[in-house]
């Protein structure tokens, strides 16, 4: 069978994710309503968080109307988010092609520079699709501008730079090879894509390499309940089997032998139970409990090893800890040290962007890509019914060649011209250098570069700064020598010195002098942060103080109490706004910022 194999790299929010939902549906892979993103925390957020697999078929019509055989067009959606950043760069290593999905509006964006940055060095030749052409404010032909002189810019070669180019409504399901700018497309669907992935996207296999001996690599990894350890692999030449023996080497060490129990093949969004499957195809293998990433499975012991496939190092670390406050068990369901260990221990078999240290009794050090990478993990905890506590995140330092250095990112925001000096102003302070600037209409666009330190807690800042109207995107850019001291945080904490039930005449008080994280009738402890002050130093106050009751006559503008609404404490904002000398507290049913010392 005819196989392509291709990924859709883009930016987070670009619309990669529905444009592929569109494509399974137009090849009757999937019905309405179905979609990649079927993570409960995917479609809450609105992005990808894990790559996945999908395969459509797909038969071109011919003009002499003689039937043609299907080809097998095998999809994997990637993560466009900088945090799940290393799951992109293995997926590139085992397809052929990408469909570069950049946004019509809002152009190449950080992460659209990093994955094509990638996909270009591993001589891959890119199909461009303009997505959302539909915008009021699109520009389809600045945006194809920008993409070449991004493509340039980075080095891309005549061929790669010669790229084909789709225009597209992802939502409407909607696909042109021309643009005609007077009467935009209204109708039609996406054939226009299909033909040019079997136009531009080299053949997935060759008769020559099905003959040779089995040779596959694992690219992500996968767990199940009852088959164990699972590997998504791309299979480069022979042919795989149910119940094959196999060999697993890793360079430079010795083949260990294997037996595999399962082989799955993609159909759609579902995994289809497979006795065999050849050269070019993708598939899901069971049976190898201790296989790891980039590892060559092969059909005999001395077979030569593939290309090995690199993982992202961890930028920040952070300590998960037993809950240990005074509402400790109340809504956990599973609270003990123990239990902690054995889940993140679960973990390490599917994120393998993530790095622990299990070598203290009842504090384990986790490590990994950035603040989301780290709040996807700690939601999904909760929700499973864990209770924990983190430390403040902190940014890995390395030694090299004596320096310290620590890791970089570039920041690229989007936001009225009007806040451009507050923007600037304040990552300056946060150590971060303006590198360009370019003013579109009321919009301007910043690029700055500084340390990841500097951007540490700044997001929800920002959405204050800008009123929530700007757009803040960063990429990792590699490790630079330490750039000193910097001062992230401008406000203190209030921190309760009484325990009981906060009351509205309390919280009406404390409103003036900061912002509340929480509203009345919410239990509080001694030593839990109630909220944060607008000046830097720390106060100590009383939220659970009433009213004093008199026989005197009060005025009625006393009686009248008007609460602003708190400032929900999600995970994300908790990890951003603590200090160093504080515990986030995670619970089913809630989230608690702490002092470490309570008293």
């Amino acid at each position: 069978m005819d196989i392509r194999n291709i990924a859709i790299i883009a930016h987070v929010d670009h619309g990669k994710t529905t444009l592929t939902d569109a494509l399974l549906r137009q090849t009757g892979a999937a019905e309405e309503g179905v979609s990649m993103d079927s993570n409960k925390l995917e479609q809450e957020r609105g992005i990808t968080i894990y790559s996945k697999n999908a395969a459509v078929y797909w038969t071109p019509s011919t003009s002499s109307g003689s039937p043609q055989a299907p080809t097998k067009i095998n999809i994997i959606d990637t993560p466009g988010h900088s945090d799940f950043g290393s799951e992109v760069e293995r997926v590139l290593r085992a397809i052929d092609c990408v469909l570069l999905v950049v946004d019509a509006q809002e152009g190449p964006m950080p992460q659209t520079r990093f994955v094509l940055k990638k996909s270009l060095e591993l001589g891959l030749k890119p199909i461009v699709i303009i997505n959302k052409i539909d915008k009021p404010a699109a520009d389809p032909h600045k945006c194809e501008e920008q993409v070449l002189e991004l493509f340039l810019e980075l080095g891309a070669s005549d061929a790669q730079s010669n790229f084909p180019v789709v225009y597209a409504n992802g939502r409407a399901g909607i696909a042109v090879r021309k643009l005609d700018p007077i009467h935009p497309p209204t109708g039609g669907d996406l054939t226009p894509l299909l033909e040019a992935i079997l136009q531009h996207v080299p053949p997935a296999s060759t008769p020559e390499a099905a003959e040779k001996p089995l040779r596959l690599q694992p690219f992500n990894l996968g767990y199940d309940n009852f088959l164990g350890r699972l590997a998504v692999c791309r299979i480069y030449e022979g042919v795989v089997s149910k119940n094959q023996n196999v060999f697993v080497k890793k360079q430079g060490q010795a083949a260990r032998a294997g037996r595999l129990s399962k082989v799955f093949t993609f159909k759609g969004l579902e995994r289809v139970d497979a006795e065999s499957a050849g050269a070019g195809d993708i598939v899901l293998i069971a049976g190898l409990p201790d296989i790891d990433i980039g590892e060559t499975i092969s059909g005999a012991a001395d077979a030569k090893t593939l290309p090995a496939i690199g993982v992202d190092e961890p930028t920040i670390k952070l300590n998960f800890l037993v809950n240990n406050s005074p509402f400790a068990g109340r809504e956990g369901k599973f609270v003990t040290s123990r239990q902690i260990r054995e889940r993140l221990e679960r973990e390490l078999e599917i994120n393998v962007g993530l790095r622990i240290d299990f070598s203290a009794m009842d504090t384990f050090v986790v490590s990994g890509r950035g603040e989301l990478h780290i709040a996807i993990l700690l939601e999904t905890m909760r929700r499973e019914g864990y209770e924990l506590q983190v430390s403040q995140p902190q940014v890995i330092m390395k030694e090299e060649n004596g320096v310290t250095v620590e890791p970089f990112e570039e920041a690229v925001i989007n936001a009225p011209s009007a806040y451009q000096g507050a923007i600037i102003e304040r990552l300056s302070q946060r150590g971060m250098i303006l590198q360009n600037m370019h003013l579109h209409g009321n919009t301007v666009r910043i690029i700055m570069e500084g340390p990841t330190r500097g951007l540490l807690g700044y997001r929800n800042q920002f959405m204050i700064d800008t009123k929530g109207e700007g757009i803040l995107s960063s990429r990792f850019i590699g490790f630079r020598p330490f750039a000193g001291e910097i001062k992230k945080r401008p406000t203190g904490s209030m921190i309760s010195m009484t325990a009981g039930k906060a009351l509205g005449y309390s919280l009406w008080n404390l409103q003036e002098r900061g912002v509340l994280y929480i509203g009345p009738t919410i239990e509080v402890y001694v030593g839990m942060v109630i909220g944060n002050t607008a000046k830097g130093d720390e106060m100590q106050v009383n939220p659970t103080k009433g009213k004093t009751l008199s026989n005197t006559r009060s005025k009625s503008s006393d009686e009248a109490i008007t609460l602003t609404p708190p400032l929900p404490l999600t995970i994300e904002r908790g990890l951003e706004v603590m200090s160093e000398d504080e515990y986030l507290e995670i619970t089913p049913k809630s989230t608690r910022l702490r002092k470490q010392k309570l008293t």
